[in-house]
């Protein structure tokens, strides 16, 4: 049976909120539903009350992780909303890369990779367009709580579907190199260089990934309550470096948070400056 009991539903939903800071909110079981059903037959699993019960287990630490990721993993495309990439070149490379310094960069929810390998193709592009700048180069740091995303993004191998979201041309061209069986190709080593994947939940401690000239966290926060919100943005505070910034998605505010940012007006856009 796919069914799911309210009881049981609030279980879950507080396991979570519990395990990733993730906030279901009422009335969502049919997303429960569509995401966990498909693993009711990989896992050997009758019903769906089963499989979340089980997994809800302290002892089930692989089912665990694999319900989570199921919960977790998300849709993105290339260079989403524009704006924060045109920044990059407009303000960010320009001022935080000064005097040789190298740009150390934060992409707080990875995904499949589309932003971190996107920030990349932009540094790649203004070193291009602009000889002689970002001589310290550009190191971009990026995670997910999701393994099999990380795992995506490692491979770097996107299908033609994945590749039309927000991908020119001539970026395709200038950055991917087509597979052997042609209906997919990989992203080049020399964006590839530029990015390093690592496992992490925005509930840890963010002291082990050191600090950053840059934070991308877009359209990630909406998922939380405002008590996490709150700690994961003191917690971006701390991981910048002075004069630092913070990138979040175009519907996402600070507004009661934290006030450890100032909100810099930018023509598109807005962006957050460490206090």
């Amino acid at each position: 049976m796919k069914t799911l009991s309210e009881d049981l539903y609030k279980q879950f939903s507080a396991f979570l909120e519990a395990q990733v800071g993730i906030v279901l909110g009422p009335n969502k079981q049919y997303l429960v539903k569509s995401r966990l059903s498909p693993l009711m037959s990989t896992y050997g699993f009758s019903s769906l009350e089963e499989l979340i019960n089980k997994a809800m287990n302290i002892r089930e630490r692989e089912l665990r992780m694999v319900v989570i990721d199921a919960m977790t993993t998300n849709e993105t495309l290339w260079f989403r909303d524009i704006y924060p990439f045109q920044l990059l070149t407009d303000k960010l490379f320009p001022e935080l890369g000064k005097n040789g310094k190298t740009i150390k960069v934060w992409s707080a929810a990875s995904s499949s990779g589309q932003e971190p390998y996107s920030i990349a193709m932009m540094a790649l592009e203004h070193q291009y367009k602009k000889p002689g700048t970002l001589s310290g180069g550009v190191q971009i740091v990026a995670t997910d709580i999701s393994l099999s995303m990380l795992n995506q993004c490692k491979e770097g191998i996107y299908d033609n579907l994945a590749l039309a979201r927000g991908l020119s041309t001539e970026r395709k061209r200038q950055f991917f190199e087509p597979c052997a069986d042609g209906s997919k190709m990989k992203i080049s080593d020399r964006v590839k260089k530029l990015v390093t994947f690592r496992h992490f939940n925005l509930l840890d401690s963010y002291a082990p990934l050191g600090k950053f000239d840059l934070i991308f966290c877009r359209n990630v926060l909406i998922y939380f309550s405002p008590e996490i919100k709150s700690k994961i943005l003191n917690q971006f505070a701390m991981s910048l470096n002075p004069g630092g910034y913070l990138l979040l998605g175009a519907s996402e505010s600070l507004s009661g948070l934290t006030e450890r940012f100032d909100m810099v007006r930018c023509n598109p856009g807005i962006i957050y400056k460490l206090k």
